[in-house]
């Protein structure tokens, strides 16, 4: 065998590039702590970015929606469909050119203008067709008609993210508004869909002892198919009184639906709290966005409800579980440290909207430890999690 076909072989078996969830995750866990750092850099202490002619507040944007949480939903949704279709995924070199693709476009904006925008733009555009198809395939192959609208969303983010890249390339601001807020909600729109199952599912069988929580399909169908029009009146339409009631009845509708999966024992159970806790700050996110046309409180409380704790609390806790369990590990028996690094993030999320809502004279402050406690806590996942995203499983099962 020639040196070129060992060393093509050597990378194929690498156990990074084994399933979706090991290089996505932790690509997504290093970025979570540059991009933050970069963002620290910039709005608390003033320093000097130059993004290929994307302004600063625009990239941090963009990247903690189509760099950090779509890294995630994409390693959930390429192990998700192996389990859902018994289809074997992406692996091995497919799956590494589809994590270069990701990753190739948040290098653009730091190459000091030596490589245009719309090169960023064809990567992650690329990318988002390559995840699309990858998904919809093995979905479609074995008509599994129930994952639709997982793929209807997938095609919704492709779009938003172009309508962004054709906002920013042709000077159209409110094509890059749409496309931004367009992308955030409809990754919320997924979290909420799929939380609907995973959830409960972890929850009754997390917690030691028997339980049988309540899903209602009937709330579960309206909670999101009302959440997708609050995302049309949210984006598209300037009705800000129509998006508070509608925010105000999600809250309500999302609150029933949570009370449904409580279990006394999830508090001894530190990757069910932080799922329960932060669908619970999706909730609290309804609640401050009705709360705008009220009070006189900053729509970006209720945007970092959603983002900074409901987002940030369930992809961390996610990323936790999936890993733990998918390289053979006792669920049961997580790493011991996880309450820091879920403590860190909730701190966080404190000093970013629950503070502010009652002291902004020290607003950037304030700022300045959420992103610290963000960095800390993503630092702490990844001297926890990275040594078991790049070996074997223990096991020696594939995966």
């Amino acid at each position: 065998m020639s040196n070129q076909s060992t060393l093509t072989l050597l990378i194929s078996e690498l156990p990074l590039l084994r399933l979706g969830f090991r290089p996505f995750f932790l690509g997504a866990g290093i970025y979570a702590v540059i991009s933050v750092l970069i963002w620290m850099g910039f709005y608390v202490f003033g320093v000097e970015f130059t993004f290929n002619g994307i302004s600063a507040t625009l990239w941090h944007a963009h990247e903690m929606i189509f760099g950090y949480t779509l890294a995630i939903m994409a390693g959930f949704l390429l192990t998700a469909t192996q389990n859902w279709t018994e289809i074997r995924m992406p692996h091995g070199y497919p799956l590494l050119g589809l994590w270069v693709l990701w990753m190739l476009a948040r290098l653009v904006p730091f190459t000091g203008g030596y490589l245009p925008l719309e090169l960023m733009a064809a990567f992650d555009i690329l990318f988002l067709i390559s995840l699309f198809i990858s998904v919809a395939r093995p979905i479609l192959r074995v008509r599994q008609w129930r994952q639709s609208l997982v793929l209807v969303i997938l095609l919704l983010l492709l779009i938003s993210n172009s309508a962004f890249y054709a906002g920013l390339l042709y000077g159209r601001p409110v094509l890059m508004y749409r496309g931004i807020y367009s992308g955030f909600y409809l990754l919320i729109a997924l979290i909420i869909f799929m939380g609907g199952r995973v959830i409960p599912f972890f929850i009754e069988r997390g917690v030691g002892y028997p339980v049988k929580l309540k899903n209602r399909p009937w709330l579960n169908n309206t909670s999101i198919g009302l959440f997708l029009v609050f995302w049309l009146v949210e984006v598209f339409l300037d009705l800000p009184r129509v998006s508070a009631g509608l925010a105000a009845v999600l809250a309500v509708l999302h609150g029933i639906r949570l009370a449904g999966w409580h279990a006394q024992g999830i508090w001894k159970k530190p990757l069910l709290w932080i799922l329960f806790m932060a669908y619970a700050s999706l909730i609290a996110g309804f609640v401050l966005q009705a709360m705008t046309v009220v009070l006189d409180i900053s729509p970006f409380l209720a945007l970092h409800a959603f983002g900074y704790a409901g987002v940030g609390w369930i992809t961390l806790g996610m990323i936790c579980r999936i890993i733990w369990g998918h390289t053979g590990r006792n669920i049961a028996e997580p790493p011991r440290q996880l309450p820091w690094v879920f403590g860190a993030l909730i701190l966080g999320a404190v000093f970013r909207v629950g503070v502010p809502l009652f002291e902004t004279s020290h607003y950037v402050l304030w700022i300045g430890f959420s992103q610290l406690c963000w960095i800390l806590a993503f630092g702490l996942f990844l001297w926890i999690y990275t040594p078991v995203l790049i070996q074997p499983r223990p096991d020696g099962r594939d995966g």
